[in-house]
């Protein structure tokens, strides 16, 4: 069994989003993210569902075209292969469980790389 512990596992990055891994398989991948305000995970689209679970602050998911503000006790599900980002408020702190359904390759993370190389949320219309 993991047990997570959100407050043990708290790190904060000043430059871009930081998360920690909790657990990983071939089949899912489970990470506890922490964002600075104003920062994000660009939007990309791997070929895995995940469910974000906000445990703290206030941001926004994106998912396909359409932008769902979340607050703590929202639960959030993107299926594969849409475009997804997240991205916490101004002025606001975001912590949240992400879960991932297979995990994601890492190709499919360079929309990611290039949109934090750019400062960009939404590097796909790039």
């Amino acid at each position: 069994m993991t047990a997570i512990d959100f407050d043990a596992e708290r790190t904060y990055d000043d430059e871009t989003f930081s998360t920690v891994d909790v657990f990983r398989s071939e089949r899912v991948k489970v990470v506890c993210g922490y964002f600075e305000p104003g920062q994000f995970i660009p939007v990309h689209a791997p070929s895995s569902d995940v469910v974000i679970d906000v445990r703290s602050g206030a941001g926004l998911v994106r998912d396909g075209d359409e932008e769902r503000r979340v607050e703590p006790g929202d639960v959030v599900t993107v299926e594969a292969e849409t475009d997804r980002g997240v991205k916490a408020d101004d002025d606001s702190r975001l912590e949240a469980l992400l879960v991932t359904a297979p995990p994601p390759t890492d190709a499919e993370h360079e929309p990611v790389r290039r949109g934090l190389r750019t400062d960009e949320f939404d590097p796909t219309n790039a």
